[in-house]
């Protein structure tokens, strides 16, 4: 059993030995740079100047994130990476990472935090049943981790969306009577306002801006967003643009409508408050009560029982 984990943490570490000098390798865009650095050696900042003043983060970590993501792109299912692109577009994006960068930071997690666990064991002088179950525990915890950052991240987006959501539908509100468009309001909300929320309306009005019809981008909003109070809102402004009902209206009952319902969740956490207290209250506080109560007429029944 010890050969074969030996023989598949040479090929994972071979793996990621051919990912990274692959992507090293394949930097034609530092050789061109390097060649104008040359042909130009009295300006005031060279390319190679500028690149070196470049975060290390952008200079190393994402180029051969990059190459490597392209490389294994070819070997991933579709599904998979169209699941990573939804999850990502959700959360508004993992750093700068793109779909390709975050499955090969996904791989290369799952492939070698087993090798390091195997090497550790192996010094340690585990056992063979070791050297083998916690390669894979390993393995399914490094594949994970990504997944479960990213799912954390977009728990957090979303639940900004729904706390800034009546908020924003007021100040569209107040923009769209005051004799704005729909497009303008929108231009609005995104100079006076920050958020998770105002940069998902802004992706909107850059999507309506370069062409893409208001129907499609505000149902994209609502896909991609995940909330559904924002994809019912969506969906009443699209409803609203077929029947040409006026935006104004629309708005406003909106808005009335997103109020109360944030109104509603807050007395729905009020009234699950007691009950969430009952867990710390019947176990770290009424058994001290209980000892500070009880325990001196315990201790007198026990002097009295023995000294009769």
């Amino acid at each position: 059993m010890i050969w074969v984990v030996t023989v598949v943490a040479a090929v994972t570490s071979f793996l990621i030995s051919y990912l990274v000098l692959t992507a090293l390798s394949g930097k034609r865009k530092m050789v061109v740079m390097r060649l104008k650095g040359i042909d130009q050696p009295f300006a005031a900042r060279s390319d190679i100047e500028e690149a070196l003043s470049q975060p290390f983060w952008q200079r190393v970590i994402l180029p051969i994130t990059g190459e490597a993501g392209r490389t294994l792109s070819r070997l991933t299912p579709h599904a998979i990476r169209k699941l990573a692109s939804e999850k990502l577009a959700a959360a508004g994006g993992f750093g700068r990472l793109g779909t390709d960068e975050f499955l090969a930071v996904n791989i290369i997690l799952a492939m070698g935090l087993p090798v390091v666990t195997w090497f550790l064991l192996l010094v340690g002088g585990a056992r063979a049943n070791k050297l083998v179950g916690f390669p894979l525990i390993a393995f399914g915890v490094g594949a994970a981790i990504p997944y479960l950052l990213l799912q954390r991240k977009i728990r957090e987006r979303r639940a900004s969306i729904q706390k800034d959501l009546p908020d924003v539908l007021d100040l569209l509100t107040v923009s769209v009577e005051a004799g704005l468009g729909f497009d303008g309001a929108l231009a609005k909300v995104a100079e006076k306002m920050k958020g998770a929320l105002v940069e998902e309306f802004s992706r909107v009005l850059q999507e309506i801006r370069i062409g893409v019809p208001r129907r499609e981008a505000l149902y994209s909003l609502g896909v991609r967003a995940g909330v559904p109070d924002l994809a019912l809102f969506t969906a009443s402004l699209i409803q609203a643009d077929q029947l040409g009902v006026s935006i104004g209206n629309v708005l406003r009952v909106q808005s009335a409508a997103m109020r109360e319902k944030r109104r509603q969740r807050a007395q729905e956490k009020a009234m699950k408050a007691p009950v969430k207290m009952l867990i710390p209250l019947v176990m770290f506080i009424f058994p001290p009560i209980f000892i500070i109560l009880l325990a001196p007429a315990v201790i007198r029944m026990i002097t009295t029982l023995g000294g009769r």
